[in-house]
């Protein structure tokens, strides 16, 4: 179900369970696992994930995982969407979202667990959990008011509201729409414009990024970012950077 091609430092993962790419507690499980094996791999700077097919990034779950009303099934559903996302979140290389269609509850979570969101433009995205007596637990619930605010997030859950590419950049919940067949294309190039900056600089930003996110007092999170700022120079990266700048030339990062 999970698909993993790696070119140089981007990889590709790719959502392939036809004809909607609906997530298992098998795939949810193997994708946990590819997200690891990428934190792992140094060379990987960052990921690009997508759904095979035009017309579905990702439906979310197969709701015939949960029409016999299974409470054992239902944890580890819940476990399984939970660590994965969290993992995906918290992953060290940047993954940017190709949305090439439909993203629909634990899709659309998916695509929010990641740090950059693109859309094609006739996306469609919603969390549509509560209208079959479900809820988000793809950390949906935490991550979309974070994204979009409180009011649109309650707009979306409580109310069942679809929302199209247009207005999904309006609310900021995609950071670019395009053309159709052009989602890949871009975050591709995305992808390879976080391969032009320092390794250690970027996961460094991306964790402090997320400090305002989990509720790091102010104060606390600018010690850390002052820290951080001084711990570059404990590597090659920070030397490296600045010569390459001021002798006019790329930069030899040495992926550490």
């Amino acid at each position: 179900m999970i698909e993993c091609s790696i070119d140089g430092s981007v990889a590709l993962v790719t959502l392939n369970n036809p004809s909607a790419n609906t997530f298992t507690a098998a795939g949810l499980e193997q994708f946990h696992a590819l997200i690891g094996d990428l934190n792992r791999n140094l060379q990987v700077r960052a990921a690009v994930v997508t759904g095979r097919g035009e017309k579905f990034f990702s439906a979310g779950a197969d709701l015939k995982e949960f029409a016999s009303g299974d409470k054992v099934h239902a944890r580890l559903m819940a476990q399984r969407f939970g660590a994965t996302f969290e993992a995906l979140q918290e992953s060290r290389p940047v993954f940017i979202a190709a949305m090439n269609g439909y993203a629909m509850g634990g899709g659309l979570e998916c695509a929010l667990a990641c740090d950059l969101r693109i859309c094609e433009e006739h996306a469609q995205m919603a969390l549509p959990e509560p209208s079959v007596g479900l809820l988000p637990c793809g950390c949906g619930t935490q991550t979309l008011p974070w994204l979009v605010g409180e009011g649109w997030a309650k707009r979306m859950i409580l109310t069942n509201e679809r929302v199209n590419a247009e207005t999904a950049l309006r609310i900021g919940l995609v950071e670019q729409v395009v053309a159709r067949g052009q989602a890949l294309p871009a975050a591709l190039e995305l992808a390879k414009r976080v391969s032009t900056l320092s390794p250690s600089a970027v996961t460094y930003s991306k964790t402090l990024i997320h400090q305002a996110r989990q509720g790091t007092p102010r104060g606390a999170a600018l010690a850390m970012e002052r820290e951080r700022f001084v711990d570059l120079f404990d590597g090659e990266d920070q030397r490296e950077g600045v010569n390459a700048f001021l002798e006019k030339r790329k930069p030899n990062w040495r992926y550490a």
